[in-house]
């Protein structure tokens, strides 16, 4: 039973740090691209 814990407390490290590692080494940023709306006003 301690075998098993240690191993998933092992694995859940591991993948923290892939996780983190990811967030870190990729670009995460959004796409930007110009947008043009008419604005209609409602002026009398």
């Amino acid at each position: 039973m301690k075998l098993i814990v240690k191993f998933l407390f092992v694995v859940a490290v591991l993948a923290l740090a892939g996780l983190s590692a990811f967030a870190y080494l990729t670009d995460l940023s959004p796409e930007q691209e110009p947008v043009t709306r008419p604005v209609i006003l409602d002026a009398q």
